[in-house]
């Protein structure tokens, strides 16, 4: 089998390539590297031969012109994350994000399959509202409760993203699955999300020790687990034309229990200080995982205990300058 990842040498890419390598598939990734490419583990999966590796602006057409067809599993990746990033530039975030999905959804041809990377930011502004439940299902109300706030950018695009692939999908004769992150971690995310950045500050010996959110609530998914669900939808046709919720339905954890867990793993017991959440951070987040279950019989199978300890250890042992 043939697997395209377009933005694959990022945190969820890397993970996905070294799965379909491990399932025999050979791949080929598309990415900017607007992130860097001096990595150690990106650079040991391209050398890889069955890893192809090629370097284009997916936000342009020319970046799509030389792009050969006929793969066998198509994975839209490419997408500027993180609450920092979105904060700081959320109109690169809107234009990086929606560009690529629409020149993606042009680009497909009739027969292909893909799958698109999406997020639960898009229905969070009703969880707040109190018009959207938790756990959460995917027929829920999306609700943008205010589209001037830079954190809604991220899920405009998204939300723009579902829309042109689901209806390009009918329009263009592909097969396209939308999948919904759930609070995904794990090795090499980079800094900017909560579980890297406990982690970093803990082994930096923060005291007193920040913690943001304290009340806030979460269903964190093991990046692992993450891409089982995927694999598991991209093989399952009655996932053609869904939206599928993927997370950690088992793992509900809140901010302060997540703090006190990455500090047990670093051996120490600062004082904890209670911070104001970021702003239009959602108060409680979790998905209800029936439809994925249903259509691919996935169950999480790494513990939130586990998974964090893994994430602590990667991070000890490999982020540069820590």
């Amino acid at each position: 089998m043939r697997a395209l990842l377009l933005g694959g040498a990022g945190f969820v890419g890397l993970h996905l390539a070294r799965r379909l390598l491990a399932d025999g598939c050979s791949v080929t990734i598309v990415d900017d590297f607007s992130r860097g490419r001096a990595d150690r583990e990106f650079d040991l999966l391209a050398a890889d031969p069955r890893v192809d590796v090629r370097a284009a602006d997916l936000t342009d057409p020319a970046g799509w012109a030389d792009l050969p067809h006929g793969w066998d599993q198509v994975y839209l990746l490419a997408a500027v994350v993180g609450v920092r990033n979105v904060e700081s530039d959320p109109a690169r975030v809107v234009r990086v994000n929606s560009l690529a999905a629409l020149h993606a959804v042009d680009w497909l041809a009739p027969g292909d399959r893909v799958f698109f990377a999406s997020t639960s930011e898009v229905y969070a502004g009703g969880v707040d509202l109190g018009v959207v439940p938790v756990p959460t299902a995917e027929d829920v109300p999306v609700v943008l409760a205010d589209v001037t706030a830079p954190r809604f950018a991220y899920a405009v695009s998204k939300l723009l993203g579902e829309a042109a692939f689901l209806h390009g999908a009918r329009a263009r004769g592909f097969s396209a699955v939308v999948g919904r992150f759930h609070n995904v971690y794990g090795p090499r995310m980079g800094a900017d999300h909560v579980i890297p950045e406990l982690s970093l500050r803990a082994l930096r010996g923060e005291d007193p020790f920040r913690v943001y959110g304290v009340n806030q609530h979460r269903a964190f998914c093991y990046v692992d687990d993450a891409v089982e669900a995927m694999v598991r939808l991209m093989r399952a046709p009655a996932a053609a034309g869904r939206i599928v919720h993927i997370g950690d339905d088992t793992a509900e954890t809140n901010i302060g229990d997540l703090a006190k867990l990455v500090l047990e793993i670093n051996g120490t017991s600062p004082a904890l200080a209670a911070v104001a959440a970021p702003a239009g951070s959602v108060a409680r987040r979790r998905p209800d995982l029936r439809l994925l279950r249903e259509l691919t019989g996935y169950r999480p199978a790494v513990p939130l205990a586990e998974g964090v300890r893994r994430t602590y250890e990667w991070y000890r042992e490999c982020w540069p300058g820590r």
